[in-house]
């Protein structure tokens, strides 16, 4: 089976890639071939995040397990297109360069046969070109009434001189 694929840049401006990948390929394949599809040198940590209907980010599955005791994240190399990815479950996010945090929304958008002759992954279309740098993000606490500058200005009544080892 072929999945049908839209990858779209987490930004005001519509910039997005339609690939077409082998269901049986593994997300690495997958990262591989975004990172080729949007211009990226492919050489900066990414992972891809499971997700409900409503784009809330659940279960990570890195490109590399960076941890010290080696946790139990699933890694991109073992995971398959097909096993986490389906008509069900059609969404993920993938984030590439934590640094930059360059962020796309994932979508299934069709299950087709494999064509005899079509190398896979292929780009089916291609909209928007790729900003210099990643789009701003702007994160809201749910108390947006909360000022964060205000408490810069209230350490004197956090007593740290008396708590300090």
């Amino acid at each position: 089976m072929v999945y049908k694929i839209r990858i779209i840049l987490d930004a005001e401006e519509d910039i997005f890639r339609d690939l077409e990948i082998e269901a049986n390929n593994s997300l690495e394949d997958f990262h591989n071939a975004i990172t080729q599809a949007f211009g990226f040198l492919g050489n900066e940590m990414a992972s891809f995040y499971t997700c409900d209907e409503e784009w809330v980010q659940d279960e990570e599955i890195a490109l590399f397990d960076m941890s010290e005791s080696g946790s139990d994240v699933r890694l991109m190399n073992e995971t398959f297109l097909e096993d986490i990815i389906s008509e069900k479950s059609p969404k993920l996010i993938y984030v590439y360069d934590f640094l930059s945090m360059w962020t796309f929304f994932v979508e299934l958008a069709d299950v087709v046969e494999k064509e005899d002759g079509r190398a896979y992954p292929n780009v089916l279309f291609s909209f928007g070109e790729l900003p210099e740098a990643p789009p701003e993000k702007k994160f809201e606490s749910e108390n947006s009434a909360f000022d964060f500058d205000d408490t810069f200005d209230n350490y004197d009544d956090l007593d740290f001189d008396e708590n300090w080892n």
